[in-house]
């Protein structure tokens, strides 16, 4: 864990409205998707159009705080989730997300070991 990450549930970039660090409480987690996905390519090259009908596609996004909880997700980590099951909220004009642990059906990170399975029991 770098000095920007923190373990507690302090967020080292989102700040509350009035400038006070947030703290997630309990297995929630905050996180910020990537850039808008527009139009994408398939493996064989086909062209995609953002406007396409997905049904059940997961979604990626950078994890920038958890509750204290939180067992197997840290700061700086990507997460696997449905996009349907997600709370938006907007702090100082950037939109997060609050996710449940238990809504997370996949983690990517450096420090996980290879050939782990990542289950979690």
């Amino acid at each position: 864990m770098t000095s920007t990450e923190t373990r507690n549930g302090q967020a080292p970039g989102p700040e509350g409205d009035d400038g006070i660090p947030v703290k997630m409480l309990n297995d929630r987690i905050l996180v910020r998707l990537g850039e808008a996905e527009g139009e994408r390519r398939s493996s064989g090259g086909i062209l995609i159009p953002a406007t396409a009908q997905v049904g059940k596609r997961l979604a990626w996004a950078q994890v920038f705080a958890v509750g204290p909880n939180v067992r197997s997700i840290e700061s700086g980590d990507k997460v696997l989730f449905n996009p349907e099951d997600r709370y938006e909220v907007e702090v100082r004009g950037t939109d997060y997300l609050i996710l449940r642990e238990r809504d997370i059906h996949a983690v990517a990170a450096d420090r996980l070991d290879e050939g782990s399975t990542g289950l979690y029991l």
